[in-house]
């Protein structure tokens, strides 16, 4: 469909009708204080960005921390645990924002006592080595740990500690549960003296389902039990995402411990949760160590220790985080002040999740075929039984599952920010997913764990894609998200740029980013005809060959091999199969990772790979390496190589051009330490002139950093089968490998699956270079057929040889224009759905061996001889033409 029309189901429903079709009333917003306002106001760092992730961490109003700074600004707080009156002020500080806890979950310290702890997970760790656990006596009788599979992984792991203990730990199925429920109370010996501990969570961290705060109190009275053994039942109610945006009432729902954290609620502090413990049972509680601030008094030379009476007192070992706690005062007053209240954002937020959850479960493409199948126990008919969460995969029109980490890639591309995987909750997302015990281990085996992005093996998903609204959420949001799975399921790609954010909203290019065009490269002493496949966007200056004749790097190309054909000439050789020479054709080195780049035709080759390739890379204010993925605009910025004056050039659009020298001075350089995908590196900085020179271009403190010559990173890629161990690859500041591998005849095929035809039926091609530009390839070759290059097990090229390590997985990267740093998804799209959703392209290579006992150089025009992996043969080759597993 020419033109992106949108096909059937692709309209945006109304919102209107949404808030009063379920069983109550609910309210979008909060009264005459409207939305947006709230938004530039307190969140104008959403401008620009859909945060959709809001069950992971929320995120906090800009008055909540003006507040609390100008509290730390105007009074000083000591230890808490000195008399002095700054201690004092500490203590009663903090001792009433206990109290406001209490008040904010309808309870008093006559029925609980907050523990501060680091974290949900440090209090539910904290139960379970303080729980008062029956070992097997004489009667082989032992406590049991029961915990729903629809829990997060930190209470999962609580049976460790059981276990150690000779404790029995039984998983329980919701449906079970609910079973349970209805067949009431079992036989039971009232005079046994066993405690049991149930846990369960108010509300799924996976797909928000709430379950029913009302087993509570039948556990704890024997109405419901999850196991049938005699025995009193505890009950750890896991709080941590249901009070994020819904009041809970611990005097009608009396747990025996509450675990929380407080950025779920209020965005900050992170770091900072706490136990709620039910006086009744804090008695029961066995400490082992104790720490500074729990001892009424202790002996160092013999094993006399008396704890302080109080709970808090007994289980906050050492100083807690004060600033941090007095910090949740002014959480408390922003949510209010904003909100009302916490029936207000649990209305708000279902409304917002309830709309969204009916209009994209409606979404079928032009088969009737669903568009997404969303994993929930509810049809969101009420915030009583679900929250704010929506938890899903995306299909196909043949109902086949299209991988989370391909979706969160394209969502990035429309500034949209979601969450994927299993979500620490592994027991819903095998009991949504189907995926056996088995599948998991199966998984494991296949390089899949938890937090990566090995979103299918073997066509099984290992994960989901997860949208959460918090209290600032708004209508524009969760359509900006329907608009988004819309435009990419239910509309044919087109050429149209991904809609960038308006000047001044975050990620929004500034005026100096107009595309520009450096001097294009030669190629023997003559500059190529302006041909579309022609790289020439990142050219060679002429005031540079110099440099590069100077050690001999510009040899006249025989003129069989300086052809340059067009796309059709191409076209007509290439997929017919012809097996003739694989060249170079173009040679790039990239010299500040996610720059621009400086393309050569002959270049010295190191024992990192092409000399100064990715040494050097653009770091925040914090240190952390800045890639196009933050900042597009970073490949406008042109580095050029000077080898005879040992500098480095560096241009963009604006600016004045800067050098750098390639190499550190030992006596000034400040070696610190920074991190490429997850390595740790040993680099130094290149001095405040060039950062301030890209703070300006920028419009954000950055500084330009170089890896120290004296540092070796080694690679992680697994070694060729018979390679000595000893030949480990090294690595300059690159993702993967010392190399990346493009093939022509692949570029071409992707420029052939995204031609798109205009209204007059005329077709569009895009642009050659532009594909080429893309990748970010070191190397390009004019292989004979598409994807080629993936079978490969080594190759040659002159003298150097490499082994081919492996397809080179792409992220939304290549959905950047080189020459303008503009977003265009429909690159990512179509190659996820023209490569099955691998979206592999170019492979990694790196030296088998290397002398470099004498100059090494890679040059355009040399022959690339490839070697096939085993088992596969070049069939277009004749007879007489093929050597073992050699393609020439």
């Amino acid at each position: 469909m020419a033109g992106g029309e949108e096909q059937p189901g692709a309209e945006l429903l109304a919102f209107a009708p949404f808030p009063h079709s379920s069983t109550q009333s609910l309210a979008y917003g909060y009264g005459p204080q409207g939305l947006s306002e709230l938004r530039v106001r307190e969140f104008g760092r959403l401008a620009g960005t859909i945060y959709l992730d809001h069950a992971g961490a929320t995120l906090f109003a800009q008055s909540q921390l003006a507040s609390f700074t100008q509290d730390l600004t105007e009074n000083v707080y000591g230890n808490p645990h000195s008399q002095n009156i700054s201690s004092k002020l500490t203590h009663d500080t903090v001792e009433q924002v206990r109290y406001r806890i209490l008040a904010h979950f309808h309870t008093s310290p006559d029925d609980y006592s907050v523990v501060f702890t680091a974290g949900s997970t440090a209090a539910l760790k904290l139960v379970a080595e303080a729980f008062p656990w029956v070992s097997p006596g004489p009667e082989s009788l032992r406590s049991l740990f029961c915990y729903l599979t629809d829990n997060h992984t930190s209470v999962v792991g609580m049976r460790t500690v059981a276990r150690a203990k000779n404790v029995i730990f039984m998983p329980i199925r919701p449906e079970d549960m609910y079973l349970a429920e209805k067949q009431g109370a079992t036989t039971s010996d009232p005079d046994c003296q066993l405690v049991h501990l149930f846990c369960y969570p108010a509300q799924s961290n996976f797909s928000g389902t709430r379950y029913p705060l009302s087993w509570i109190g039948e556990v704890k009275s024997g109405q419901t039990c999850p196991a049938d053994v005699p025995g009193k039942w505890y009950v750890l109610l896991d709080a941590a995402s249901y009070v994020s945006t819904s009041p809970l009432d611990l005097s009608v729902h009396q747990a025996d411990f509450v675990p929380l954290s407080f950025y779920k609620i209020f965005g900050f502090p992170t770091g900072l949760g706490a136990l709620l413990v039910h006086n009744r049972v804090a008695p029961l509680l066995r400490k082992t160590y104790f720490g500074g601030g729990t001892a009424a008094a202790y002996l160092a030379g013999e094993d006399f220790y008396i704890p302080r009476q109080s709970v808090a007192e007994r289980f906050e070992d050492g100083t807690i985080s004060f600033l941090d706690v007095i910090a949740l005062k002014h959480g408390f007053d922003a949510l209010e002040r904003l909100t009302g209240g916490m029936e207000n954002i649990k209305q708000h937020t279902f409304a917002l999740a309830q709309y969204t959850y009916t209009a994209l479960s409606s979404l079928r493409y032009p088969n009737g075929a669903p568009v997404v199948r969303i994993y929930s126990d509810s049809e969101f008919s009420s915030p009583e039984v679900q929250g704010p969460i929506i938890n899903f995969n995306v299909l196909d029109d043949k109902g086949i599952i299209i991988g989370y980490s391909q979706v969160e890639k394209m969502a990035s591309l429309y500034n949209i920010q979601v969450r994927t995987g299993c979500f620490c909750n592994t027991g819903a997302c095998q009991r949504h997913l189907g995926i056996s015990d088995e599948m998991v281990k199966k998984h494991l085996q296949a390089g899949h764990v938890c937090g990566d992005d090995v979103d299918l093996v073997d066509g099984q998903p290992t994960g989901s894609v997860r949208v959460s609204f918090g209290y600032m959420s708004t209508l524009e949001d969760a359509q900006a998200f329907l608009k988004f799975i819309i435009a990419t399921r239910l509309r044919p790609p087109s050429s149209q740029p991904v809609p960038q954010p308006a000047p001044g909203e975050a990620g929004a290019p500034q005026a100096e980013s107009e595309p520009w065009n450096p001097v294009p490269v030669t190629v023997g002493g003559r500059r190529p005809p302006p041909q579309e496949d022609t790289p020439t966007g990142s050219g060679l200056q002429d005031d540079l060959l110099t440099a590069v004749e100077a050690v001999s790097l510009h040899p006249p190309l025989p003129e069989a091999t300086r052809t340059w054909e067009t796309p059709s000439e191409k076209a007509a050789g290439v997929l017919d199969g012809d097996c003739g020479p694989h060249v170079l054709t173009n040679l790039y080195l990239y010299p500040i990772k996610s720059c621009a780049a400086f393309e050569v035709t002959k270049w010295p080759v190191g024992n990192q790979g092409l000399l100064y390739d990715r040494s050097w890379m653009v770091v925040n204010h914090n240190g952390i390496c800045l890639s196009q993925k933050q900042e597009p605009r970073l490949c406008l910025i042109q580095p050029f190589i000077d080898l005879q004056q040992r500098i480095m050039v560096i241009k963009a659009k604006g600016m004045e051009p800067i050098e750098v020298p390639l190499e550190e001075n030992g006596e000034r350089a400040q070696i610190c330490q920074s991190k490429v995908c997850a390595d740790r590196v040993n680099t130094y900085d290149c001095g405040e002139k060039i950062s301030s020179w890209l703070t300006k271009f920028l419009g954000r403190p950055c500084h330009l950093i170089k890896q120290s010559s004296n540092f070796q990173r080694n690679a992680k890629k697994k070694q060729h089968q018979g390679q000595s161990a000893g030949a480990t690859a090294t690595l300059s500041l690159v993702n993967e490998a010392q190399y990346l591998l493009v093939n022509r005849s692949s570029v071409l095929e992707l420029q052939q699956q995204l031609t798109t035809s205009d209204e007059n039926g005329k077709e569009e091609l895009f642009p050659m270079k532009d594909l080429i530009s893309r990748f970010r390839a070191n190397i390009i070759t004019n292989g004979t057929r598409a994807f080629e290059e993936e079978k490969w097990d080594e190759i040659s090229i002159g003298s150097l040889h490499f082994q081919v390590l492996g397809p080179c997985h792409r992220c939304q990267m290549i959905c950047i224009d080189q020459q303008t740093g503009q977003r265009n998804q429909d690159v990512f799209q179509k190659l996820s759905e023209y490569r099955e959703r691998k979206v592999n392209f170019g492979v990694y290579l790196m030296h088998t061996s290397l002398d470099l006992s004498s100059p090494r150089f890679l040059s355009v025009g040399s022959q690339v001889i490839p070697v096939l992996k085993e088992n596969i043969e070049c069939p277009n080759l004749p007879a007489s033409e093929k050597h073992p597993n050699v393609i020439s």
